[in-house]
């Protein structure tokens, strides 16, 4: 039997909290592994529980949404972020996506898809509200695909060295030696920092940079 996929939920508001706990402790296989109601409890809690994903809002008491996903990526945690977030900047969904954001919805969004995204997350793909994509294929005050290059990490630009050669998931997995599940993830991060729709679309941008073009 599969093991659930267990949720930390982040927001400031405990009515939201509530909410979201009564909506997520309903559904088959979602557990709810902890409440924080600010970035430093979020922090502390991912330490602790290790949750498979967090729901998180950006607008956090202490250490704020952003701060907290730099400190999650640095640390190395293996939990998946989906921001909730009531922010109507579209440029904040940019920065979080290149903060290392799984996914980003606002509030408003219907509960079923809520808990879809979680599941979609959860198996490594990258989930945007149709408003927050928008911004993603090319952020204010970033000049050119170069910016979106210098925003991948380490293994993100291995992913995308394998991309160049076209490679199949299953092939990174095995040069890389992880998971064709990771490098599914890696892969929509990618293409979202590019801001590119496919992975060949990635490669010829990567290709084209090498070559000064």
């Amino acid at each position: 039997m599969a093991q659930p996929i267990r949720v930390l939920i982040v927001d400031d508001h405990p009515v939201v909290r509530r909410g979201l706990r009564a909506l997520l402790e309903v559904q088959d296989g979602i557990e709810v592994a902890g409440e924080a109601g600010d970035g430093a409890a979020a922090l502390a809690l991912d330490a602790e529980h290790a949750p498979d994903v967090i729901l998180l809002d950006l607008k956090l008491p202490g250490p704020d949404g952003i701060a907290v996903l730099g400190e999650l990526r640095t640390r190395g945690s293996t939990a998946r972020v989906l921001v909730l977030t009531s922010a109507t900047d579209p440029g904040s969904a940019s920065v979080a996506v290149r903060s290392g954001a799984a996914g980003v919805l606002y509030k408003d969004v219907d509960p079923d898809a809520l808990v879809r995204a979680i599941r979609s997350v959860h198996d490594g793909h990258l989930l945007l509200a149709p408003e927050a994509a928008g911004s993603l294929v090319r952020p204010a005050g970033v000049p050119g695909p170069a910016a979106g290059l210098d925003a991948l990490t380490g293994r993100e630009r291995e992913v995308l060295a394998e991309l160049t050669k076209g490679r199949s998931n299953r092939e990174i997995a095995r040069a890389l030696s992880v998971s064709e599940k990771t490098v599914k993830a890696h892969v929509s991060s990618v293409l979202a920092k590019l801001g590119v729709q496919d992975r060949t679309q990635a490669a010829l941008l990567a290709v084209r940079h090498e070559r000064g073009a």
